[in-house]
């Protein structure tokens, strides 16, 4: 996402935000998040909403510190006004619709960053998106990687056979260099993750590749750890290559930030959103369009 569609995005949610009289709380109408969300149907979003409203109090958290139902009167065209539910949401439930969103929307993909961060600075949005973009691809791949493992037991390949695998297919995307070899390099703990200090290119990289032997494993019922093996490094191959068109090699990109660390800070601003974004009162408020 360039910086300026970033900027218009902003723009657009900070034009919605209102702030309740006399008190120091900003929030939003659900109504009026709808369409820039990305959601066409108002049935379609208010699960999203109910998703949302079910992970605040998993958290721990009063929902209706943060979500409150209301009415809102709107015009029809024959000038009459009929009545209409919505929420007013601070800016912790907004964080929380985002993050039960659709990733795939690009608007949904901006509001996980721009509720999370408490500012207006267009650089700190973009900074908290790139962090979001590289825990997001981390956890697709654990997915992913969760089921090869998954398809090759089931096609006689046991825990340490799967270790092979993926240490081959590593080594094929990083030109040769085993996955041990790339920790040395980086100066990671052998009982750690390399996945957890690659760039979200690498990571992204190593994702397709499983991807596609898993839909290959499926597709053409491979059996046994040579055949997988095969499989998975020829995919590797591939996608270096492709990378390389491109002048990139993954064993020259440099390692960043461990990904348990972002993980815990991600965890910490959360719970201090949910503090500095204040509590709604008890009473709704009626709003007129």
């Amino acid at each position: 996402m360039n910086a300026e569609i970033v900027k218009r995005m902003q723009g657009q949610f900070d034009i919605l935000a209102q702030t309740l009289p006399d008190q120091e709380i900003e929030f939003w109408f659900a109504r009026d998040l709808q369409e820039p969300l990305g959601y066409v149907r108002w049935e379609n979003f208010i699960t999203v909403i109910q998703r949302a409203i079910e992970s605040c109090q998993t958290t721990g958290y009063d929902p209706a510190n943060h979500f409150r139902g209301v009415t809102k009167m709107v015009g029809l065209g024959s000038g009459a006004e009929r009545a209409i539910d919505d929420f007013m949401l601070t800016r912790y439930a907004c964080y929380l619709i985002a993050q039960n969103g659709d990733p795939r929307k690009e608007p949904i993909a901006f509001a996980q960053s721009y509720f999370a961060v408490q500012t207006r600075r267009q650089e700190l949005i973009e900074d908290r998106m790139r962090l979001q973009a590289r825990l997001d691809a981390r956890e697709r791949l654990r997915e992913s990687e969760k089921t090869l493992s998954q398809n090759i037991y089931e096609r006689g390949v046991d825990d340490d056979g799967f270790a092979r695998i993926r240490s081959r297919g590593d080594a094929a995307l990083f030109g040769g260099n085993t996955t041990l070899t790339m920790k040395n390099k980086f100066g990671i703990t052998q009982t750690r993750s390399l996945a957890d200090f690659l760039p979200t290119l690498t990571i992204a990289a190593k994702n397709l590749a499983t991807e596609i032997t898993n839909h290959n494993v499926a597709q053409d019922d491979l059996r046994g750890e040579t055949a997988i093996t095969r499989e998975h490094v020829q995919n590797n191959v591939s996608v270096r290559d492709m990378l390389g068109q491109r002048g990139i090699k993954p064993e020259n990109l440099p390692p960043e930030e461990d990904i348990k660390k972002l993980e815990r800070r991600v965890k910490s601003e959360e719970k201090r959103l949910e503090q500095v974004s204040g509590r709604l009162p008890p009473s709704a408020i009626e709003d007129e369009h």
